[in-house]
């Protein structure tokens, strides 16, 4: 969808849900959402959307065993990159960002595991109440929730990124995994480690 489009949708969307978009007058930073090392000899990028069932199964049956074997042993970088092909993956994206990077992978565990409950909650009004619900059960405030979802210049700012980053990589279908700059399409836990170990060894 194009990014004035679902900036469109999106602003519908908060009106309608009583959260109408607040405006700023600079431009916010959109900060990368990275595990691992910095120096890690292999980096591994996935790109996801919150609404994608793929992606919550990927995260279910992969990313798990994952961070365990590779990213909390210093093997190897993570950096998790969101793709907004819906409204509802960005504001999903809004809330799980409006935990800060301390807390971003454990509402993303909440937003994949719940996925098929909040995104087929109804409305848009629904859904949005659902996203807040999963932001208040991570330990957000109601304040901290309408900051974020109200927030137009982020989501402004995040959707260039996305169109920036899916470009560079020829993104166009989730999940997408770059593995030190070549790119693979969605595997079995065993694919990937056979992958990676094979980088890691060269």
């Amino acid at each position: 969808m194009h990014r004035r489009t679902l900036l469109g949708a999106l602003a519908a969307g908060a009106v309608a849900a009583h959260l109408p978009l607040a405006a700023r007058a600079e431009t916010p930073e959109v900060w990368e959402v990275a595990i691992g090392p910095a120096d890690a000899k292999v980096t591994l990028t996935e790109y996801a959307s919150y609404t994608c069932p793929h992606c919550a199964n990927f995260h279910a049956k992969v990313f798990k065993d994952l961070k365990r074997d590779y990213i909390d042993t210093g093997k190897i970088r993570f950096v998790y990159r969101e793709v907004y092909f819906d409204r509802y993956g960005l504001w999903a994206a809004m809330v799980a960002r409006c935990g800060g990077e301390m807390r971003y992978f454990g509402i993303q565990d909440l937003l994949y595991s719940q996925q098929r409950e909040w995104s087929s909650a109804g409305d848009p009004v629904a859904i949005v109440e659902a996203l807040r619900k999963i932001g208040l059960t991570a330990g957000l405030t109601k304040e901290q929730l309408d900051a974020c979802l109200s927030d137009g210049a982020m989501a402004e700012a995040m959707m260039a990124k996305f169109q920036k980053d899916a470009e560079a990589d020829k993104i166009d279908s989730t999940p997408s995994l770059v593995i030190n700059g070549e790119k693979y399409s969605n595997m079995s836990y065993a694919d990937l480690k056979a992958i990676l170990d094979k980088k890691l060894a060269e």
